[in-house]
């Protein structure tokens, strides 16, 4: 993670957050040598959550085929 000056950050602030726009990278902001505030990207969240694990699920095999073990459901 950079850090860099306040006094750099307002001189540059919109080309930083362009830059943290485009790789993702946050930046921290320190004064007199401590660090103050961190400008992160911005990750927009899913306004619902029906289909927010899309593509994140692998199926190996055959799902559906009888499994050859025995097993009791009455016990």
């Amino acid at each position: 993670m950079r850090v860099i000056k306040a006094s750099e950050f307002k001189a540059r602030c919109l080309k930083l957050m362009d830059e943290v726009a485009e790789t993702g990278e946050s930046i921290v902001i320190a004064k007199h040598g401590r660090p103050v505030s961190k400008l992160s990207p911005y990750i927009k969240k899913p306004t619902t959550l029906f289909g927010a694990l899309k593509g994140t699920v692998r199926i190996e095999g055959d799902v559906i085929a009888p499994i050859e073990v025995e097993w009791d459901a009455q016990q």
